[in-house]
């Protein structure tokens, strides 16, 4: 009990001779502050923003070095494809728009044909495909019962 009067008296004793606690526009935003804090409290709804706050604490100090060496190399193969398909779409498009009579379709595939690099491509496109086309099918199957 005498520990809660001493808190007391010093929360008190701060509370009257702090001259930044004391500013008219301090005391204007707290007033201001728990006003808008007042039905989060009362809903209990400021317990849910403490929660995240504690989860978000926690996964910060679970993460280490190899977890953050992990997620940046995630974002480094991120920006790179973003980068790269940026700039084959650009070449494509340039391309494309220099040519004064676009191909038909036969002569597209004639050409495609002839290009090592362009059925390399296309290999990889349909490979690409195939792998989608697994994980929809096994996306699809019935997961089995406990």
């Amino acid at each position: 009990m005498n520990t809660q009067l001493a808190y007391k008296e010093t929360l008190n004793s701060l509370l009257q001779n702090d001259p930044q606690l004391n500013d008219p526009a301090t005391l204007e935003g707290i007033s201001s502050l728990l006003g808008k804090l007042a039905p989060l409290v009362q809903g209990q709804r400021l317990h849910n923003l403490v929660d995240l706050l504690s989860a978000l604490s926690d996964v910060v100090d679970m993460t280490d070095d190899a977890m953050v060496q992990k997620m940046m190399r995630t974002y480094e193969d991120l920006a790179a494809g973003a980068f790269s398909l940026a700039n084959l779409s650009r070449f494509a498009a340039a391309h494309a728009g220099s040519e004064e009579q676009p191909p038909t379709a036969w002569q597209a595939l004639r050409r495609l044909n002839s290009d090592a690099d362009a059925r390399r491509g296309l290999a990889m496109m349909l490979a690409m495909l195939s792998q989608l086309g697994r994980q929809a099918r096994l996306g699809a199957m019935a997961l089995p019962e406990d």
